[in-house]
């Protein structure tokens, strides 16, 4: 299960917190991680604080947008620490852990920026936001302890569940991947504004509840092909009007 999961860090401003989320990492068994665009890597910093774990370090993707790093991904899941506009869902470290093995889904866990976490715009990308608990007088977390905090909890579950079946796909057909919804919003999108459904000058924040609509509802590639077909054939018909 292991394999289906991957840390992916943001913007990361020091590179020995890149470190220490691979020691943390490796401690509890993950394996994959995804930088986005860090601020300074490789690294020798990086390496002194992964204290051993530099395998993880070396088979790091770097890639330059967080579009690019979540792209096969069927669940993604957010650090958030402050409420957003537009409420999602929102978990805690275990039961963020309980979706990622009830579901068996190609996961991804987006940590951000040190100084100011993940924008709104990143957030949204995420099917769930997980908040760590910690103590309102002294709430924030170094980097690598919050992916720690993570990481355990995905041991912990793993471990509760060794000698069970591994899971298998409730559905059948694959759940849809974040490429997939990203199309899919694209394409809503055109077909909004050419019915004039969507005024493109003062969008609103409707394309960002259309996106939370379908992360929520947790598409499969059938499904999304369905929806995407109903827009082409709407699209024929709007052109055909007089």
């Amino acid at each position: 299960m292991q394999n289906k999961i991957r840390i992916v860090l943001v913007n990361t401003s020091h590179p020995g917190n890149i470190g220490g989320a691979a020691r943390a990492m490796k401690n509890m068994g993950l394996a994959d991680l995804y930088l986005v665009a860090p601020k300074e890597y490789p690294s020798e910093e990086a390496v002194s604080r992964a204290s051993g774990a530099t395998d993880i370090l070396h088979n790091a993707v770097i890639v330059d947008t967080l579009e690019e790093a979540l792209v096969d991904c069927q669940l993604v899941i957010g650090t958030s620490a402050r409420e957003r506009n537009i409420p999602w869902p929102l978990v805690d470290p275990r039961q963020a852990a309980d979706l990622v093995f009830d579901e068996g889904l190609e996961t991804a866990f987006v940590f951000g920026r040190e100084d100011r976490g993940l924008t709104n715009e990143e957030l949204q990308r995420c099917n769930y936001h997980v908040h760590i608990p910690s103590v309102e007088s002294f709430s924030s977390l170094n980097l690598g302890a919050a992916v720690q905090v993570i990481a355990y909890e995905l041991r912990m579950k793993s471990l509760l569940l060794k000698d069970k079946p591994p899971v298998t796909s409730k559905w059948d057909v694959p759940a849809a991947n974040v490429e997939q919804i990203d199309y899919l919003l694209e394409h809503l999108e055109k077909v909004l504004v050419k019915t004039e459904f969507l005024d493109p000058n003062t969008p609103m924040q409707v394309m960002t509840r259309f996106r939370r609509l379908f992360q929520r509802s947790r598409l499969d590639q059938q499904e999304v092909g369905m929806l995407r077909g109903m827009l082409t054939s709407m699209e024929k018909k709007a052109k055909d009007q007089p």
